[in-house]
């Protein structure tokens, strides 16, 4: 073999190797991304409040029983912690996994949790050992409910709609009218507890961004994109499953008339085995009033 190939052959080695090592340091280092958020509506007591979000966990674990997830959500000292959904993978369900973290998240700050579509999969039995665990634990699980969190004599609410489950009777073709529509109706029913106050809704979903603007809810916290899996530079994310090439809301904050998105990119990964070019993400985010 000529020189210059074996000198090709290492250079190209040298070049996957390094590849290999990016991606594989890109699934595992988690990223903290903050965003500040500014409202009238937001108390006075409320100002610098800080929400920290996990979304799309999918049974991933970040060093040992998540000791590098905890570990950076001690960091940011949130004042509350939301989940916004499939925390668990319906692919490959290990109920275990969110169970041993529930009480960990628990310890750092009020912890909200609000299902997603992997939980929506999931059986009875699986569904009510999976909340009934997360309740064990101090976790305040949302399904369809809305809460007041108090500070002085200020207070916000946190809304949480539960993902449509599987059972409840729709065909492929008409899932994502049945599921607009639904929306709809428990915002409505809703309405009463969160319209005369500043409220922070949890729901996997972000393509329902129109629906929640309609509600008048002020701040909306979604996942369920993976930030489009593989990120491309300039253009955001690539690909999201029944969303297709470069989906509208696959990561960060969108706004739409007076309501704010944020939506993570999550932690773990589904039907693709690994991320590129997308970190995964704890969101962080800042309540300040005008």
């Amino acid at each position: 073999m000529k020189r210059k190939h074996i000198i090709f052959l290492i250079c190209a080695s040298v070049v996957l190797s390094a590849l290999v090592g990016w991606i594989i340091w890109g699934n595992l280092a988690i990223e903290v991304t903050d965003f500040s958020v500014q409202n009238s509506e937001i108390p006075e007591a409320f100002d610098g409040f800080r929400i920290a979000q996990i979304s799309d966990l999918h049974n991933a674990e970040f060093g040992k029983e998540n000791a590098d997830l905890v570990a950076h959500l001690e960091r940011v000292e949130p004042d509350i912690i939301v989940l916004t959904g499939d925390i668990i993978d319906s692919r490959r369900t290990d109920i275990s996994v969110a169970i041993d973290l529930a009480p960990k998240l628990v310890a750092i700050a009020p912890t909200y949790y609000v299902t997603g579509n992997h939980e929506g999969r999931l059986d009875g039995e699986e569904y009510k050992e999976l909340t009934d665990g997360f309740r064990t634990a101090g976790v305040i699980v949302l399904e369809n409910e809305a809460v007041t969190v108090t500070r002085g004599t200020d207070s916000i609410v946190i809304v949480g709609v539960e993902d449509p489950r599987r059972d409840e009777g729709w065909t492929e073709d008409d899932e994502k009218t049945v599921r607009f529509e639904r929306m709809e109706k428990k915002l409505t029913d809703l309405s009463d507890k969160y319209k005369n106050s500043y409220s922070v809704l949890l729901s996997h979903r972000p393509d329902m961004l129109e629906v929640y603007a309609e509600s008048g809810v002020d701040l909306v916290f979604s996942g369920h994109m993976h930030g489009g899996q593989f990120r491309v530079p300039f253009l955001g994310g690539l690909y999201a499953p029944s969303h297709g090439f470069f989906p509208e809301y696959d990561a960060g904050l969108y706004e739409l008339g007076s309501t704010d998105m944020i939506v993570s990119r999550g932690l773990g990964n589904s039907l693709f085995p690994f991320r590129i070019n997308n970190r995964p993400e704890i969101v962080v985010v800042e309540l300040n009033a005008k």
